[in-house]
């Protein structure tokens, strides 16, 4: 066995004679231990708050989705069509229409997007899950589902005949507007069904069946806005995404879930590097402890060290002692609080320690790259920990 390793284990299990020394030891495990457990539980309480944030979104999001680049819209030919219904990896595709709107009903008015969908729309996603009260609509109605917050902001029910809707865009044109008469396209609808996602997009959206939103926008028949596409199980997303590029060409972008909501990814993302830098430099102000404890142990065993030089270990062999005996310190300590984490994560996950509301549970995911994280995170600083109390001994300390 290696010498400095045998020593450095030997070191690391007995007790000094000083129980000051002792003390500032425990202290010292104790901080790495805490600290590698409060580490890895709030980088599992971001992973989950992110889960569960992106839950509300995916279930709006397609698997990919197909923009254009150029414009509002662009014109999808029966070739196209054609073409896409061949691709084995897609399992549903739905033209879509999406353009801002008002919407107007008693006297009240909102803006809106109105998303038109045709009826591969329900296989894209769950429409079920979404609605709050009333129906999906009829694809060959005038028939509209609204969001939660503008249901509110208009005092909107469900197929209520005395309140009519009327939707409304500017039509295209150039020069000053001399009539409101003439300055809108205009269709009325009836309100069948309100979902609820989350905030944002329960105040912002109205489904409506495609064709209404055609006749809106007085588009022509292969004219949409993008296409949403469900893709099968085990699907290559890289491989079907080159696929639809061959066939679309230039004139779309494909983006998938992470990209339709890049802001949101790069908010949480930001959020969780932040906590991660503010518990690492806590953790560095704990090392100081190991440190500390270190020169402690060094100076403690001074008779020791002058023993170990007078039977031939080096400068070096010394110095390697307590570096090695910090370093595993800090692994153990390390290994210790995770597990400690994880047992404190697990009980929650059963139990629901702590609530956000009466009903919900603070959310937290167990990632496996969060363990290896962390455990970086304390190796690292117990090695840089381990060698600058290391380097303090001295010749002088040895030979004495």
């Amino acid at each position: 066995m290696n010498f400095s390793l045998y020593i450095a284990k030997r070191y690391l299990r007995s007790k000094s004679s000083n129980n000051a020394i002792n003390f500032i030891t425990y202290i010292a495990i104790i901080g790495v231990i805490l600290g590698a457990a409060s580490l890895f539980i709030v980088l599992s309480g971001f992973a989950g708050l992110k889960d569960f944030t992106l839950q509300f979104s995916s279930i709006f999001d397609p698997d990919l989705k197909a923009e254009t680049t150029i414009g509002k819209s662009f014109i999808l030919t029966d070739s196209d069509t054609v073409k896409l219904d061949s691709i084995k990896e897609i399992a549903y595709y739905s033209k879509i229409i999406e353009e801002r709107v008002i919407i107007a009903s008693n006297n009240k008015n909102t803006l809106a997007i109105l998303k038109g969908v045709d009826e591969n729309y329900q296989h894209i996603i769950n429409t079920d899950s979404i609605l709050e009260y009333g129906n999906w609509f009829d694809y060959k109605s005038n028939q509209i589902v609204v969001g939660w917050g503008i249901s509110n902001a208009l005092s909107l029910g469900v197929l209520d005949y005395t309140k009519p809707i009327n939707i409304y865009v500017p039509k295209p044109g150039k020069g000053q507007i001399t009539s409101t008469k003439n300055a809108f396209n205009t269709i009325k609808a009836i309100n069948v069904g309100v979902f609820y996602i989350n905030e944002k997009l329960n105040e912002e959206y109205v489904f409506a069946p495609i064709d209404l939103a055609k006749n809106l926008l007085n588009y022509k028949q292969n004219q949409i806005s993008s296409i949403e596409f469900k893709l099968t199980t085990g699907a290559d997303e890289a491989e079907t995404k080159a696929k639809i590029n061959a066939i679309l060409g230039n004139t779309v972008v494909l983006k998938n879930k992470a990209q339709l909501n890049d802001a949101l990814y790069k908010m949480l993302n930001t959020e969780n590097l932040a906590v991660y830098l503010i518990f690492t430099l806590v953790l560095i102000i704990a090392f100081f402890n190991v440190i500390g404890s270190l020169i402690m142990m060094i100076l403690d065993k001074k008779k020791s060290l002058n023993t170990l030089s007078n039977i031939g270990a080096t400068l070096t062999d010394i110095r390697k002692i307590f570096f090695l005996q910090g370093s595993l310190l800090s692994v153990f300590g390390g290994i210790i609080g995770l597990a400690v984490a994880l047992l404190v994560l697990v009980i929650h996950k059963s139990f629901n320690l702590v609530m956000i509301t009466p009903t919900l549970a603070y959310p937290v995911t167990i990632k496996i790259e969060n363990f290896f994280i962390v455990f970086f995170t304390i190796s690292v600083l117990g090695i840089i920990a381990s060698k600058i109390a290391s380097v303090r001994i001295s010749k002088s300390m040895v030979k004495t």
